[in-house]
């Protein structure tokens, strides 16, 4: 999934996913949530916290 995607999915700027990316920010939880939901609605899983996988 590339940044537009995502930004799309998550109704989240690309400007903030590609601070997200390179470290430049931790996003706020209503945009962490926004871009968890994303990606799970793509097929992404979240294990614990300890990676992810696709489903």
């Amino acid at each position: 999934m590339d940044q537009n995607v995502l930004a799309a999915g998550s109704a989240v700027s690309r400007g903030v996913i590609i601070d997200f990316e390179k470290g430049r920010r931790t996003p706020g939880k209503n945009n962490l949530a926004a871009i968890r939901t994303a990606l799970e609605t793509a097929g992404v899983e979240f294990i614990n916290h300890s990676g992810v996988r696709l489903k």
